[in-house]
């Protein structure tokens, strides 16, 4: 029996949020949540795919709005403006990577 996998907002931000949790504590490198975001794709129904990817974009677009609103609230030093220039136009990089294989995955 296939297992039913909730493609609820909720789900979808709490899946996210683990993994991200995961990542930041060190028990899953980038690859392993790459492979864990692959595994729940493959296990949506087509039918539920549109909907899981409007709210996993919305998710991870308003976690990087979050990310640079702390970055904006870090005091003002070099240091951390150099720190933060670095990871914010990697984040930025990434969600374009994300936006890119969700539009040519839509397509498949």
């Amino acid at each position: 029996m296939p297992q039913e996998v909730s493609v609820s907002y909720l789900a979808i931000k709490c899946k996210v949020y683990r993994l991200i949790d995961a990542l930041v504590d060190g028990d899953k490198t980038e690859a392993d949540v790459q492979e864990s975001i692959r595994r729940w794709w493959d296990l949506l129904h087509p039918a539920d795919r549109p909907i899981a990817q409007k709210y996993l974009l919305t998710v991870l677009e308003r976690s990087v709005s979050a990310l640079d609103a702390i970055g904006d609230g870090l005091p003002a030093s070099h240091r951390c403006a150099a720190t933060y220039g670095s990871l914010a136009s990697g984040r930025m990089k990434a969600m374009e990577r994300i936006a890119k294989q969700s539009r040519v995955g839509s397509m498949a």
